[in-house]
């Protein structure tokens, strides 16, 4: 890169990293690097994320995530992870329907006793 491009990569760089050029290239190259690694670790992690939400969705229901999926993979039920994560945070009753096909169609489903529920503020008077 040239002199041109590099300082306008290194715009809002603190210190000598924005205006002398040896620095300010040593710390573009950087930012990139941590730009395209975490390009990738974004992905990781929204994944992650909706694991959690689907996991506890189908949790109040008395299934866990695991079971959940090995159902809905046996009934040819094809939803990815982002949409199950939004059904199940947006729209509770057809994430039940989902929860109830999955528990049907696999019978590691059934065993599960339903998580109890809490009462709030009673439990504590």
């Amino acid at each position: 890169m040239n002199k041109k491009e590099v300082f306008k990569l290194a715009k809002g760089f603190r210190g000598r990293a924005k205006n002398c050029i040896r620095i300010a290239r040593e710390r573009v190259e950087k930012a990139l690097q941590y730009s395209y690694r975490d390009r990738r670790n974004k992905k990781r992690d929204m994944r992650s994320l909706w694991i959690e939400r689907i996991n506890a969705g189908t949790r109040v229901h008395g299934v866990n995530y695991g079971n959940f999926m090995h159902g809905l993979v046996k009934e040819n039920i094809q939803l990815n992870r982002k949409v199950l994560s939004e059904l199940s945070m947006h729209e509770p009753y057809s994430f039940k329907a989902l929860v109830d096909v999955s528990r049907t169609a696999f019978p590691g489903n059934k065993n599960m006793a339903p998580a109890p529920k809490k009462e709030g503020l009673s439990i504590l008077v």
